[in-house]
């Protein structure tokens, strides 16, 4: 089962579900799975049964401020069963986490420029934000950082440190985490920087928890850093660029990546270029090389995700409505071209369940 979160501003409803033929790549809409107010970001949590949305809103009950839902997964009917939504504080709500152990929720609010954090009831009932933190800053590019936007939490392998990626100051800040209360306290070293107007958008540690990965939005980059889990310190160990020409730095970039199971190949999609890039991951020290680059099969991918066989990469492609399947070499790590095509309007997140 694939739930693909979606705009709404268009035609599209909430949140769909599919199935993916796993031998011929083949999708198949089963349908609605949940009415949903713009829930551009879906996770699944620790138990498989519950799904947490993030509902990119400017407004939520007569406030400037997203949402994060939670939903019960009705695997016999293919839906998804409403059990609690709550303010975040900021509006924007792009990205949601949870701990490692599902008693702790965690937002991104882009245009508030703000984090949230909410405790989880065993029954999956969301709390009142427990934690806000509203940034204040800016970056060089004034056009995309003339505030703080904060776009990605993540919960460290240890469960131990929760970090925030910040487009618009160039940083990526770093607390430690009590993943029983959702309490978040700031860590020393408190950030980290990427290179000045990069925009710091998307991040992901490696299977082996080793290292983390991180996409930036205008300097279109995979920053490769070195994860302390002692002391939640990061260290830029390499940039690899993902540009094939000069761009404008206002326009949209680097998007997100992904690992294989192995921890052998890495993918990451560009939304300014239009192209996915496959790369190899040294064992040693987690640097990347180049295999690489294809056509992501529509415009602005906005989101990617492996199938659990590994056998598949979808691409949620938004500007041209469509999901791209493109098959993967489990050997050799390389990615078919071009890719099936699938529609669906204003596809923003992919999460197999």
């Amino acid at each position: 089962m694939l739930l693909v979160g979606t705009q709404t501003a268009a035609t599209s409803k909430g949140i769909y579900a599919y199935t993916l033929d796993t031998v011929t790549g083949h999708l198949k809409q089963v349908g609605l799975a949940a009415e949903a107010d713009n829930p551009t970001f879906l996770t699944l949590g620790p138990d498989r049964e519950t799904v947490f949305v993030a509902n990119e809103l400017d407004e939520f009950e007569g406030k400037s401020s997203g949402a994060v839902s939670s939903y019960r997964l009705d695997r016999k009917n293919t839906k998804l069963m409403k059990i609690s939504e709550s303010a975040t504080g900021g509006p924007g709500t792009c990205h949601v986490a949870t701990d490692h152990t599902g008693r702790a929720v965690f937002a991104a609010n882009y245009a508030g420029g703000s984090a949230t954090s909410f405790r989880v009831s065993p029954d999956g009932h969301l709390s009142p934000a427990v934690w806000f933190e509203q940034y204040h800053g800016h970056g060089p590019n004034a056009r995309r950082q003339e505030m703080p936007h904060a776009h990605r939490v993540t919960v460290s392998p240890n469960n131990r440190f929760l970090l925030v990626n910040d487009l618009g100051q160039d940083e990526i800040h770093i607390y430690h985490l009590d993943a029983a209360t959702a309490e978040v306290t700031p860590n020393e070293p408190a950030v980290w920087k990427s290179a000045p107007g990069a925009g710091p958008r998307a991040l992901r540690f490696h299977p082996n928890g080793r290292w983390a990965y991180c996409v930036t939005e205008m300097g279109s980059t995979v920053d490769v850093l070195d994860w302390d889990p002692e002391h939640g310190s990061l260290k830029t160990v390499q940039v690899v660029s993902m540009a094939t020409a000069p761009h404008d730095h206002w326009k949209t970039g680097g998007s997100e990546i992904v690992f294989d199971a192995s921890g052998r190949f890495a993918y990451a999609a560009d939304r300014f270029y239009g192209i996915l890039m496959t790369f190899a991951i040294s064992p040693k020290d987690g640097t990347l090389t180049i295999l690489g680059r294809v056509p992501c099969g529509g415009r602005l991918p906005r989101h990617i995700a492996l199938d659990p066989t590994g056998k598949w990469l979808l691409v949620a492609n938004q500007e041209t409505d469509n999901i791209s399947v493109f098959a993967r070499d489990i050997h050799s790590g390389h990615l078919s071209s071009p890719g099936a095509s699938f529609s669906i309007s204003r596809p923003q997140c992919l999460v197999f369940a």
